[in-house]
């Protein structure tokens, strides 16, 4: 029994959460993995999120690392994502041959790049989807679908779910166009690089309004197209007033953020503690 695969219509718990969230009902919410290891990644997906994702772009996750996070994931019973380093056909492939339910591709800002990942990420088929390109030869993706390897072929286009995070003024420029392209799932805002390359420090975004202002833009533009919208934070109260707006999905922190923040309140009140002692 896969609990990240819903056994009424074998979608995944990502798709499922996001379908629900753009109908009205409660968000798609994820959690953030930077650290490598399988028992981690299953004990974050065990606690309750729609779906775990693997950062390959800043995290400290290599290739191997990532099959093994993705099984971790699916396991503890949300959908795995993967962040990919860029935009590449051999990071997409990978990551979908991992069996990964669904890709995050950083710094999409043209409607070619968006075409481009499309193509990558699904395969060719006549009917649904001529201009694929993904190469049909992994045969690791599977068991993450609860499907036979025959019918995971079959099913992929329609199973994968494929986001691009705007995160630059010429993404926001061009994210009607980006979220028009056939073959996108959703957009996904990092605030951090959006605020940078407008010319602000990155952790200042909540309180820049140009950088809202812009966030605000590709919501509407993805919620036009029927695309599913999704924003990054760091914490339950961040995360909380994002669904508010009407992003449809959201991560509530990360781990590197989690054990930080915790550690750094447990050695300060300890410091407390020992000095009321003495």
């Amino acid at each position: 029994m896969n609990g990240a695969i819903d056994p009424t219509n074998g979608k995944t718990r990502l798709r499922s959460s996001l379908e629900r969230a753009a109908a009205g009902g409660e968000p798609s919410v994820g959690q953030w993995l930077e650290f490598p290891g399988y028992t981690l990644a299953r004990t974050v997906a065990s606690l309750g999120c729609d779906w775990v994702l693997i950062d390959c772009e800043h995290g400290n996750i290599d290739d191997s690392a990532m099959y093994h996070a993705v099984a971790a994931v699916t396991t503890g019973g949300a959908s795995p994502v993967v962040r990919v380093a860029g935009s590449e056909n051999w990071m997409i492939k990978r990551a979908l041959d991992a069996g990964a339910h669904g890709i995050m591709v950083p710094m999409c800002e043209t409607i070619e790049q968006a075409t481009a990942v499309a193509r990558f990420a699904h395969y060719p088929n006549p009917q649904t989807f001529p201009s694929g390109t993904r190469g049909a030869g992994g045969l690791f993706a599977n068991p993450s679908f609860a499907l036979s390897a025959p019918e995971y072929l079959r099913r992929a286009n329609e199973l994968v779910t494929v986001i691009v995070q705007i995160e630059s003024r010429a993404g926001v420029a061009n994210c009607a166009e980006i979220a028009g392209v056939d073959g996108i799932d959703a957009l996904f805002i990092g605030p951090n690089d959006l605020a940078s390359s407008m010319g602000y420090f990155a952790f200042d975004h909540p309180k820049i309004p140009e950088v809202q202002e812009a966030s605000a833009k590709v919501l509407v533009a993805a919620v036009a197209k029927g695309k599913f919208a999704g924003h990054f934070a760091l914490g339950a109260e961040e995360a909380a007033r994002r669904v508010k707006q009407g992003w449809h999905f959201v991560n509530c922190g990360a781990d590197m953020v989690a054990i930080t923040a915790w550690m750094t309140s447990e050695m300060a009140r300890l410091s407390s503690a020992i000095r009321e002692q003495t």
